[in-house]
């Protein structure tokens, strides 16, 4: 599909570096095609910080409805947003930028396209739930606010770093709701994980062929809704997921709901939503592409 591309376009993007095995393009632009709208979205491939910033104010004048931040700039783009949503300001990342007259509005879409993909692939809500998340990074702190503004109960951040661990626990505690924080290290999470409801895998591990899980294979049970923000391969932990029972998905779901709650916003409108199901085939055909290289 190649998008057609008059003098009123629209332009959207996604910022980040390195940039070439990104599927937000293929997804969205068959999103545009099917809605009809005179949109296209481009993959901007950015090295360095100073790049991201000259790219950030050329969007204020160049005819941009919005665009998309991935790593490793979620945290500059949060000091280049005139206007930042609270959400994303205690995430500690912006993901989504809504260029308005000029000015950029930071979002971060990712919480919410993590419990709209919680809920369609797995049948899962976080109300009155316990839930264990590993890692402490971007992923995570979107991850954990979105499961907290949900409703779990009892979130227990699983992380290498207490440190880091704690400060994002510290961040959550500013949203005022009433879940129970907990920061353990890897080594002493056994029991957390055994009586989740969820466990989510926010860390880089599975990204790579021959990564191992981050979670042992006989932490898992049944019982458990297993979600891996890793998408795009089978990793270890969907793997042994799958093998003891467990409702395992990886992070394909959350990838389509967070790009077209993105759009969702870029288009401002409460008539229709973007076409998920559209979105999504469209990334598995570029997956199921890439593979076959």
């Amino acid at each position: 599909m190649t998008p057609r591309i008059s003098g009123s376009t629209r332009l959207a993007g996604v910022i980040g570096w390195p940039i070439d095995h990104t599927l937000s393009p293929a997804m969205h632009n068959a999103a545009y095609e099917e809605l009809g709208l005179d949109w296209v979205y481009i993959p901007l491939g950015v090295p360095d910080e100073a790049g991201v910033r000259r790219v950030a104010a050329a969007a204020r004048s160049l005819p941009f409805v919005g665009f998309n931040v991935t790593m490793p700039y979620k945290q500059i783009a949060l000091e280049l947003c005139d206007e930042v949503a609270q959400v994303a300001r205690i995430a500690g990342a912006v993901n989504t930028v809504h260029v308005v007259d000029g000015a950029l509005i930071g979002y971060n879409t990712d919480g919410r396209g993590l419990l709209e993909a919680l809920e369609s692939d797995a049948g899962f809500a976080p109300q009155s739930t316990a839930v264990a998340v590993f890692g402490a990074g971007g992923a995570a702190s979107s991850a954990v606010v979105a499961l907290v503004l949900g409703g779990a109960s009892r979130v227990t951040i699983v992380n290498r770093s207490h440190e880091r661990a704690e400060e994002l626990a510290e961040r959550v505690a500013l949203l005022g709701r009433d879940a129970e924080v907990f920061c353990l290290q890897p080594e002493t999470a056994s029991d957390a994980v055994r009586e989740a409801d969820l466990v989510l895998n926010a860390t880089s591990l599975g990204m790579k062929p021959g990564d191992p899980s981050p979670v042992p294979r006989e932490w898992l049970r049944s019982g458990h809704v297993v979600y891996d923000l890793v998408y795009g391969v089978p990793t270890k932990l969907v793997e042994e997921a799958r093998a003891v029972g467990a409702n395992a998905h990886d992070g394909l779901g959350m990838l389509v709901c967070q790009g077209a709650t993105a759009a969702d916003i870029w288009r401002d409108t409460a008539e229709s939503r973007m076409p998920r199901d559209v979105m999504r085939r469209a990334a598995e055909d570029a997956i199921a592409a890439r593979q076959a290289r």
